[in-house]
């Protein structure tokens, strides 16, 4: 849980969040970050309580962290324990289809790795990757734009050679 804890003490390991520069720049993703315990924190729980009382605010604001954390921590845990290495990262991660389906798609943990910067982290067909889908969807609609991806060359470059050798024969 170091991890989530010491946010501060990773960023400036790994040189900080050189993946989310274009988020920096819009306005609206820093006024979420300024605004984060007005609207997650009063507003929603003010809602949530309007809307049903404490049963409301207890599983609408408790009852979701606890599954959100559990489920973050589970994907970094058993996503660099369980499953199949494809791509080169320098690290434990690895691909799990039972932690895909769990976590929306964020079990594709060895992909997510190597390319950080993909919103579809469920590259094969068979990889179903909700969040992907919703992404897709908002792109569709034109909520979303300017989606970044990798390329089939991208992936091939950082594959590991038995990834390498399966597709060439």
């Amino acid at each position: 849980m170091g991890w989530i804890l010491d946010s501060g003490s990773r960023f400036g390991k790994y040189g900080g969040l050189k993946n989310v520069e274009d988020l920096k720049r819009q306005a609206f993703y820093r006024f979420l970050h300024r605004t984060y315990l007005l609207h997650s924190v009063v507003l929603l729980g003010s809602l949530l309580y309007a809307a049903g009382g404490v049963p409301f605010l207890v599983w609408g604001m408790g009852v979701r962290m606890v599954c959100v954390f559990h489920s973050t921590l589970l994907v970094n845990s058993a996503g660099h324990m369980w499953g199949k290495q494809v791509y080169h990262t320098g690290d434990t991660s690895r691909n799990n289809w039972w932690l895909g389906l769990l976590a929306l798609g964020e079990g594709w943990h060895n992909n997510h790795h190597a390319f950080d910067y993909s919103a579809r982290q469920g590259f094969e067909w068979w990889q179903i990757d909700l969040t992907w889908y919703v992404i897709r969807f908002f792109q569709l609609l034109g909520l979303a734009t300017n989606v970044k991806t990798t390329t089939e060359s991208q992936k091939r470059r950082k594959a590991l050679k038995s990834k390498m050798m399966a597709t060439s024969d």
